[in-house]
């Protein structure tokens, strides 16, 4: 099974703020929703909350360390591993997770592609990136995107897979 992370930053590394997204992108709110769709998807709960619902065509798996946490049409878990195991045992081929902070950073090192939409500009964050080594990464797939009505600040797509020993590949 394929470990993916999905995530918007912007250029400070930035990925939310007071619970929201600081930002406004109608394209990349389709490429998550493609990419993601039939999959299970890993969040923490305040992720979950901030996103406030089940998003259809996926298995959502709550990560939260409250033994008394539900939410109804989601698999709540208790850990990373747990929520892999269980997308393990449901056939998955490449799990997505989709945030926040903490999970992301718990994750990162296990990590097989980032899916990253790089947003031009700093905003206001209180959530970020875990950093990372991007030596260790080399990029797939790159599309540049510029703002429009539907989507305030330009932005890239990239696909960042990660390095077998002995490749190559521009910097990051």
């Amino acid at each position: 099974m394929k470990i993916s992370l999905i995530v918007a930053m912007d250029e400070s590394g930035g990925i939310g703020f007071q619970g929201k997204l600081p930002w406004r992108l109608s394209t990349d709110l389709k490429r998550f929703k493609r990419l993601t769709m039939g999959h299970h998807i890993v969040m923490g709960r305040k992720t979950y909350e901030s996103i406030g619902r089940v998003l259809p065509g996926r298995l959502m798996l709550i990560v939260t360390r409250n033994p008394s946490f539900r939410a109804e049409g989601s698999l709540v878990v208790h850990s990373l591993e747990e929520a892999l195991h269980a997308a393990e045992n449901g056939k998955e081929t490449e799990i997505f997770i989709i945030g926040g902070g903490e999970v992301f950073s718990e994750a990162i090192n296990l990590a097989d592609r980032i899916y990253l939409t790089r947003v031009h500009a700093e905003l206001p964050a209180d959530t970020y990136f875990p950093l990372f080594e991007p030596s260790l990464w080399h990029v797939t797939e790159l599309q540049e995107l510029d703002s429009d009505p539907d989507n305030e600040f330009a932005h890239t797509f990239m696909v960042l897979d990660r390095k077998k020993q002995g490749t190559f590949s521009k910097n990051l």
